[in-house]
């Protein structure tokens, strides 16, 4: 299904570590037993052991120990440790400071775990700068194993930002690579942004070969839950959804056990607690992981969750409304206007009307002094091939607002109908500066 030979590589830092071939190297040896117990779900034991590598006295000569602290900061970014995570970044950059002959890899991969850092603290703009140079730097140094890495961070950044042609753009790519095993690096991470991505083109089934291939493979699924606080409680949507519910008690019970190994962890036993309680339909459990979630984007999932949960018992409607209050605006801090606008709509369903609509960032090649940012995504859609109900069910609004924007578009743009919208749109898209994008 998802069969990588590449399956018990780690991060792309260490994927070039382990190239050391020093026998005296202690950070290549440090490192080595640090992935092999973060591999087999001892993530405390594996951190403590590439804290460690990146320590050590002992040096071979190379970049390895600037590796090792990489790789120590890509683990402590995966269980949301995000401080000392930037420490661990700060080690690197003053070790660059002093080693002007350092390998573009190891820039490459400084650059590619800042990126991952700055996701995961919400400042998506950032995360994708990073990742483009980190990608600009690997494929200047011939290291194209590193491209996979930067690839998933920009299309889960698209994702989150409503930017529809860029994750549509990304998903198939994506999805080969996880497919044929061209990701060397974090592969359940790719199979996962691929299954999102393929999920809002086409809905859960067209991702459904993806989510079972994660689900099934104990390797995969392991490392996605080590490293992803979000992506226990999505699999068990996914899968639900799929009719799939053995495969949804599967998710449920792996990170249970990786939580009951590494009970100091916030992040995995938030994670535990939001997808067994998912499973269950346990709205306080949920509404429980959700105040214990370290990550912002796991925690506004959560209590999204926890609101939709509380909705569907008459009594509970204000729970309801506060949990999806929450939110909207646990969303608004990673900036994901797309998942806020969500819950805005069920908000509104259940009678509640903002004053703050989220809205999308400007999409490239939009002439931004005449659509508006939603107007923009609507044009976008719909020149894609989409349905007014189609456009609707990925924006979270009504097939007959989609028609009065359009309304709108056809006026602003000078437009008749759909097949003009689709020509006057790819013009803006090859105009120079407009519509291309970084690969």
């Amino acid at each position: 299904m998802l069969d990588s030979p590449f399956r018990l590589r780690p991060t792309s830092a260490f994927f070039v570590l382990r190239d050391c071939r020093k026998s005296a190297c202690e950070s290549a040896r440090l490192s080595d037993s640090s992935f092999s117990a973060w591999s087999h779900g001892e993530l405390e034991e594996g951190i403590c052991l590439a804290h460690a590598a990146g320590h050590t006295e002992l040096e071979c000569g190379g970049n390895c120990k600037g590796f090792a602290k990489i790789w120590h900061a890509a683990s402590l970014i995966g269980i949301r440790e995000l401080s000392a995570a930037a420490r661990a970044l700060a080690d690197v950059d003053r070790l660059l400071a002093t080693r002007p002959e350092a390998g573009g890899g190891l820039r490459a991969a400084s650059l590619l775990c800042a990126a991952d850092l700055a996701f995961a603290q919400g400042d998506t703009d950032t995360a994708v700068g990073l990742a483009r140079k980190g990608a600009d730097r690997a494929r200047r140094t011939g290291l194209h194993g590193f491209l996979p890495d930067a690839h998933t961070l920009l299309a889960l950044s698209a994702l989150r930002q409503g930017d529809m042609s860029e994750s549509m753009e990304l998903a198939n790519q994506l999805r080969d690579w996880a497919l044929l095993g061209r990701t060397a690096h974090r592969p359940g991470r790719c199979a996962w942004a691929a299954a999102q991505l393929l999920e809002l083109q086409g809905g859960t089934a067209s991702a459904a070969q993806l989510v079972v291939g994660i689900v099934m493979d104990d390797e995969l699924l392991r490392e996605l839950l080590a490293s992803q606080p979000a992506a226990a409680a999505w699999l068990v949507r996914a899968t639900r959804k799929l009719g799939d519910d053995a495969s949804a008690r599967r998710v449920v019970s792996e990170a249970a056990e990786l939580a009951g190994r590494n009970p100091g962890l916030r992040s995995v036993v938030a994670a535990a607690l939001h997808a067994g309680g998912l499973l269950e339909r346990d709205a306080e459990r949920v509404a429980a992981a959700a105040a214990a979630h370290p990550d912002a984007w796991a925690a506004a999932s959560a209590w999204e969750d926890a609101g939709k949960l509380f909705a569907a018992r008459a009594a509970d409607r204000e729970r309801a409304v506060e949990a999806l209050e929450s939110a909207v605006d646990g969303y608004s801090d990673p900036a994901a206007p797309r998942d806020a606008r969500r819950v805005v709509s069920r908000l509104r369903s259940l009678g509640v009307r903002r004053s703050h609509y989220p809205q999308y960032g400007a999409q490239d090649g939009v002439p931004t002094g005449s659509l508006t940012n939603t107007e923009a995504a609507v044009a976008e859609l719909v020149s894609q091939g989409f349905t007014n109900s189609q456009v609707g069910e990925r924006l979270f609004i009504s097939g007959h607002t989609v028609a009065f924007h359009l309304k709108k578009i056809f006026r602003k743009m000078n437009v008749a109908s759909r097949v003009e919208l689709t020509r006057a749109w790819s013009q803006f898209s090859n105009t120079p500066g407009g519509g291309s994008r970084a690969r």
